[in-house]
C-alpha cells in the first residue's frame, strides 16, 4: 500500500469555508472512481496552530496506481478546477505501509 498525503496553503484571497468545501467534496467524489484508489480523505478543519489549510489523506495499492490516479481525467479535471486554482503552496509525501 502506498500513503499519499497532501497539504496546501491556500492563497490568501481564497482561504474560506466555500473553497475548502469544494476541494474536500472534489477529492473525496473521486472514491470509486479510480482504480487502485483505497481510501480518500480530505482535512478541512485545522487548528489555528496549523500552517496548512487543507490536508488530503489518501492511500493506493500500489505505485502504479498512484501514478494512473495523478492522470486520471477525473482525478485531473477535479484538480484543475476545484483545487489549483486556489493553492499558493502544495506540499507531498508519498511512502510504502
Amino acid at each position: 500500500m502506498i500513503k499519499h498525503i497532501i497539504l496546501w496553503k491556500l492563497k490568501e484571497e481564497h482561504n474560506n469555508i466555500s473553497v475548502k468545501e469544494g476541494i474536500k467534496a472534489g477529492l473525496e467524489g473521486l472514491a470509486g472512481k479510480i482504480p487502485g484508489l483505497v481510501e480518500i480523505n480530505v482535512q478541512i478543519c485545522g487548528l489555528e496552530s496549523s500552517t496548512a489549510d487543507v490536508m488530503l489523506n489518501s492511500v493506493f495499492e500500489d505505485e502504479a496506481a498512484l501514478k494512473g490516479y495523478s492522470k486520471h481525467p477525473e482525478h485531473l479535471f477535479v484538480a484543475d478546477n476545484f483545487v489549483r486554482p486556489f493553492t499558493q503552496t502544495r506540499l507531498c509525501l508519498d511512502f510504502e505501509v
